[in-house]
């Protein structure tokens, strides 16, 4: 039985009466034992669920632990997502190059020497990843592939749907647990319907808790939706938003046209961990592998460092790809700084002039974004204007394309 409630306590002998006061203040305390003694105990005093809180002053703050600064952090999702044939899954493996050999990043910065785990449910092993790992010159001994998933009635093919509670078993056997979970690709963690925002959340929540209780960095690949191009990146990655939301870094890849020097572009979409612009260019190289005569294997080749927004990155790939938009785009520019060459001209006039001269909506907000035109609005009754910023326009000369970073770097490779 839970504690009586007793809420007027006894008198001892000679003690003085107590104020009505003293009754409430005791009144009081008595209720909180009680309700505190009922929230947890059940009836045959055993605990029972319940709610538990924790004070903030009781939690000591500590640093976010980066596997790669700014980019791989330990106890965090990530997602890798773009277009096809931009080495997404090639990406995550030569990130496990790195770690596994306590090799350098990208940016030159070094990285922890650690193993690195993957599950693949479209590549297989022995033909494609571990080729690929060694191409990437990766240590195969740190690495460990999820190769299936054994119950009572035998082996079969592990459903990161329904298993990823006892691959989190499985990692914690480990000495170490692995620095890195690749999960490729992320949506069969989904077995619901991957474009529903409250199925992802549920589905993807035992992949947080991974992460979380054994500080492994996972990264989940996935890809961009077609026609999605100029939107913000994490709307175009394929299925709901709710894949973006729950990821703490998003990262981007884009193609490049050969006609613009090919080669492929990293960025970094969002982080709510730190920054989260700038990326790097990269090639996809074919190299053959010297121990093992007549197989070859697609391996990622660093370049230099991208600035930029990688809304702004991956727009200027997307426009270079369809020479077409690329098109539009200077002529919607040259339509704004016509418009804008006299002063501040109202939001609503330039969207309509626009829209009667043939630009598209979207290709109107590339080419305000291009030429850094500045909205505001002077009062509140006033309506938005739109005007040139100061010193005229502020990209109307692009930086030249590609950039230095989709040209091959071998010294980003040793």
């Amino acid at each position: 039985m839970s504690a009586p409630l007793t809420l007027v306590p006894p008198l001892r002998a000679g003690a003085a009466p107590l104020s009505l006061a003293d009754l409430e203040a005791v009144g009081r305390a008595e209720v909180r034992a009680h309700l505190a003694a009922v929230a947890t105990t059940t009836t045959a005093g055993r605990p029972m669920v319940g709610v538990s809180l924790t004070r903030a002053a009781d939690i000591t703050p500590e640093p976010i632990a980066w596997l790669w600064g700014g980019w791989l952090a330990r106890g965090k999702v990530h997602l890798i997502a773009g277009a096809p044939g931009t080495g997404k899954t090639t990406l995550g493996l030569s990130f496990a190059a790195v770690l596994t050999r306590g090799g350098h990043w990208p940016d030159g910065t070094a990285a922890p020497l650690a193993d690195v785990a993957m599950w693949s449910g479209e590549d297989t092993p022995a033909d494609v990843l571990v080729p690929r790992l060694i191409a990437a010159g990766a240590n195969p001994a740190r690495v460990h592939l999820v190769s299936g998933f054994t119950t009572e009635r035998g082996a079969r093919a592990f459903d990161p749907a329904t298993d990823i509670a006892a691959l989190a078993v499985r990692l914690a056997r480990m000495d170490p647990p692995p620095a890195l979970l690749i999960v490729d690709p992320l949506v069969s963690a989904v077995t619901g319907d991957s474009h529903k925002n409250a199925e992802v959340r549920s589905a993807l929540q035992p992949l947080v808790d991974l992460a979380a209780a054994h500080g492994v960095a996972v990264l989940g690949v996935s890809h961009f939706s077609k026609g999605t191009q100029g939107r913000d990146p994490t709307e175009r990655v394929t299925g709901s938003l709710a894949f973006g939301a729950l990821a703490r870094v998003v990262l981007a890849t884009a193609k490049l046209p050969e006609e613009h020097g090919g080669g492929c572009i990293l960025v970094r979409a969002k982080s709510n961990l730190g920054p989260d612009a700038g990326g790097f260019g990269y090639h996809l190289d074919l190299a053959a592998l010297a121990e093992y005569p007549g197989i070859s294997a697609t391996r990622v080749l660093w370049g230099e460092v991208l600035e930029g927004s990688a809304r702004d990155l991956l727009s200027r790939a997307d426009a270079r790809a369809n020479p077409d938009e690329q098109s539009a785009l200077e002529d919607a520019k040259g339509f704004l700084l016509a418009m804008l060459a006299d002063g501040p001209v109202a939001a609503k006039q330039i969207k309509q002039e626009a829209s009667e001269a043939g630009h598209a909506e979207r290709t109107l907000k590339r080419a305000k974004s291009a030429l850094g035109i500045i909205a505001s609005k002077g009062g509140l009754l006033e309506h938005w204007a739109w005007s040139l910023a100061e010193g005229g326009q502020r990209s109307n000369q692009e930086p030249p394309w590609p950039p230095s970073g989709c040209t091959e770097n071998p010294l980003r490779n040793q």
